[in-house]
């Protein structure tokens, strides 16, 4: 079957998509002003009520809309590669990015929606509930923030490293390789924030680099992904070739770099 994914079709598809982030946003905060389920998922991590019906509610719209597309959620991972390999396009969710940041409540979590077409994100939504931060992106369209009821302003990375260099991290403790990074960068000035809203940090220009030198998975960048290269950064690996989904058995992401600055040779610092 073929797809016509033009930036017209993505801009059809695109005020749905925010209204089902913004409506999953509400069901997030009326469970964490409720009673907040802990269950632990087979890979030892946190799952809660809210995660779950976040993605009910995130699955059941998505699948009524038009192109009836598949989903692929974290809460369900289960689906084989041998089922979803052949996939030319489909959803690809995190209805909870921060699972731990909404468990401590420091609301540094996000909803984040991507559509992807021959394993690119073409389509990217990051809601921030707490915060009434909303960054989306269409292929071909720029990307965008709304923070609660304003207008959507333009987003742009900064496209001329700082200095010192404005880094978005995270609030766990770096490892080795992060460190060692971080060293041959020199002096820097860091900014904590937790789930793919420090991607966003990049797009809109507030940090020049997010280094992920950890295990993450494809739902946890996809959108970031399509947000960033709209405003003119990229999102890559570490070898700074743009990362591509559903090619392989594992959903694990490789290492990656979020930067603005496309002059520069990120991946020497690594050394």
């Amino acid at each position: 079957m073929s797809y016509d994914l033009g930036q017209a079709v993505l801009s059809r598809l695109l005020p749905d998509v925010l209204d089902l982030a913004k409506q999953t946003g509400k069901t997030i905060l009326e469970t964490a002003e409720q009673t907040v389920e802990i269950q632990e998922k087979s890979d030892f991590t946190p799952v809660t009520n809210a995660d779950l019906a976040a993605s009910k509610l995130i699955e059941d719209r998505l699948t009524s809309m038009p192109g009836n597309f598949p989903v692929l959620s974290e809460e369900s991972e289960g689906i084989d590669y041998q089922t979803r390999k052949d996939w030319p396009c489909y959803w690809l969710v995190d209805p909870l990015d921060g699972t731990k940041e909404f468990i401590e409540q420091s609301g540094e979590y996000s909803i984040n929606i991507a559509l992807i077409y021959q394993h690119i994100p073409v389509l990217g939504v990051i809601y921030a509930p707490v915060q009434g931060e909303l960054y989306y992106a269409i292929q071909g369209g720029g990307a965008h923030k709304v923070e609660g009821l304003g207008t959507p302003e333009l987003l742009t990375v900064c496209k001329q490293k700082r200095d010192p260099l404005i880094v978005a991290c995270g609030n766990s403790q770096p490892g080795k390789s992060y460190e060692e990074m971080m060293k041959n960068i020199g002096e820097i000035c860091f900014l904590a924030l937790g789930s793919s809203l420090k991607s966003c940090l990049v797009a809109e220009g507030k940090a020049d680099l997010y280094a992920r030198l950890g295990p993450t998975s494809e739902w946890d960048t996809a959108a970031a992904q399509c947000i960033v290269e709209e405003a003119g950064g990229l999102l890559t690996d570490v070898n700074l070739q743009p990362l591509r989904y559903n090619t392989k058995e594992s959903l694990l992401n490789p290492h990656f770099l979020v930067f603005g600055d496309k002059s520069v040779n990120w991946s020497e610092y690594l050394t």
